[in-house]
């Protein structure tokens, strides 16, 4: 998965945030009290969207769903500049219940549907090893460690890694982007 420098510089911070928010000091797991509590404060939210999307986007936790990740990964290799519409996603990013009504909230702000975006990428990437660490696995595998102890490795086939490439440039195109050669 190719991630712009975009997301790739907000996604330890976003991992960051959601770690803060997950336990009190005594070490209870309290990230749903505060992702509840965060929720009640949209109209401050609105305020940190531009200069902190990742202390933003946490309030969207679990309330996205990638049913084609193939397309998902495609925007992720993308700059803010470059992305599609919103309305554009809805194949892609699917939000629950909850966080649709939380979006409208968004989406009256002229860069909301652009925030959605980060939102959705920052927590498709939350679902995601960290590519350093994937290196690192690969390195192991290289090296003949059986780094999940049962004899077995995942392999990305390299066919399919192709297809899901190809997948996501012809969906780029439909969106009217160039195709990259």
């Amino acid at each position: 998965m190719s991630i712009s420098p975009f997301f790739h510089e907000l996604r330890s911070a976003y991992q960051a945030e959601l770690d803060d928010l997950a336990s009190d000091s005594e070490g209870k797991d309290v990230l749903r009290q505060r992702l509840a509590a965060k929720r009640k404060e949209v109209d401050f939210l609105l305020q940190m969207v531009e200069l902190c999307p990742e202390m933003v986007a946490v309030v969207f936790h679990q309330g996205f769903r990638f049913p084609q990740p193939v397309l998902m990964e495609q925007l992720l290799s993308l700059e803010p500049d470059d992305f599609p519409e919103w309305d554009s996603l809805e194949n892609v990013i699917q939000l629950t219940p909850w966080a649709q009504e939380l979006a409208k909230v968004f989406l009256k702000e002229a860069s909301g549907g652009r925030f959605l975006i980060v939102a959705a990428g920052l927590e498709y990437l939350h679902g995601k090893a960290d590519p350093a660490q994937a290196a690192a696995d690969e390195d192991n595998e290289e090296d003949g460690e059986d780094r999940d102890g049962d004899g077995t490795f995942e392999h990305d086939d390299n066919e399919e890694a192709r297809a899901r490439e190809e997948a996501g440039a012809d969906w780029m195109v439909e969106q009217g982007f160039d195709r990259k050669d």
